[in-house]
């Protein structure tokens, strides 16, 4: 298992973060795209959401080898020409080096604010996938067209074209329509932990055949906070801490990180967790949460060594 961080904040503490990953060697850095960075209101309206993929652009120039990644970007936001269109400026940037997740979006009130339109979930399901056809169509090497419902591409030369190493990602927690689009258009699915994993990659791989495409070139990935400490003692301690800092009770915070299938265990624990995952295909993990420069350092070296 490769681990990778997921964060955000201004330019400086993502660059800061950036560097840090490729000094250490980690595969890729991943930002958020959202509008709002916090889901209680009041932090919301303090806490920085810069664009994400514009700071990706910085990177581009101020990072050398590191993948860059978009974890991922609504289709809500932006047309996917614009989307495509920016991924291919970003990936020549680079030299290659640009993953773009696009997702339905869910973030409710982020949609609100801005006055994004914000249909259905059924009806951004179709938009995704008619999103992700059309990038395929228009990062293709030769000029392909596509006609849907919500976009239409004509098929006319598009300058400049990719490096051919723009990477399609789609992630989420869904069950059946997220898997059958990351198989049928991705290279990577960011599948989230859950009971159902190990169902939800076999349906991408199905997927990915049934489109005529290679299964095992799927890059499996998974992403999430992660909270762990040596001992049962310490766990407790860290868990009281960060309840603290979030100004929540250990209950609700308890409560915050089943919802979110946040793995919260001893580093014991946490290497068998991630094993499991890797025993079902997943390669890479994208750590989130606030980068510590004490604390992100150490849960990397606990997690990336080998149960005695």
């Amino acid at each position: 298992m490769e681990f990778a961080i997921q964060t955000s904040g201004v330019y400086e503490d993502v660059l800061a973060v950036a560097q840090f990953s490729e000094q250490r060697g980690l595969p890729a850095i991943a930002l958020p795209d959202h509008y709002l960075m916090a889901l209680d209101e009041e932090k919301a309206k303090t806490t920085p959401a810069p664009d994400a993929l514009i700071q990706l652009s910085g990177l581009a120039r101020d990072t050398d080898r590191i993948q860059l990644v978009v974890l991922v970007s609504p289709i809500t936001f932006r047309h996917p020409a614009v989307l495509v269109k920016t991924a291919v400026t970003i990936d020549r940037m680079s030299g290659g080096r640009f993953t773009l997740g696009i997702g339905t979006g869910w973030m409710d009130r982020e949609h609100e604010v801005f006055g994004f339109p914000y249909p259905p979930m059924a009806e951004r399901f179709d938009m995704l996938e008619e999103a992700l056809a059309y990038a395929r169509a228009m990062l293709s090497t030769e000029p392909e067209g596509f006609a849907g419902e919500h976009y239409s591409l004509e098929a006319f030369p598009i300058a400049p074209q990719s490096t051919g190493q723009v990477k399609l990602l789609v992630g989420g927690v869904g069950a059946s329509k997220t898997p059958r689009l990351a198989g049928t258009y991705a290279d990577e699915f960011n599948v989230y932990p859950g009971p159902d994993l190990g169902i939800r990659i076999d349906r991408a791989r199905e997927a990915a055949a049934t489109a005529g495409r290679d299964p095992d070139a799927l890059l499996l990935s998974s992403a999430g906070q992660v909270v762990g400490a040596e001992t049962e003692a310490d766990l407790e301690h860290r868990l009281d801490s960060l309840a603290a800092d979030a100004h929540m009770t250990r209950d609700e915070l308890t409560d915050h990180f089943e919802k979110r299938q946040t793995p919260v265990a001893t580093y014991d624990r946490l290497r068998e967790l991630f094993a499991a995952m890797e025993d079902h295909g997943v390669r890479r993990f994208y750590l989130q949460g606030v980068y510590d420069p004490d604390a992100t350092p150490e849960l990397l070296d606990a997690v990336s060594r080998p149960n005695l």
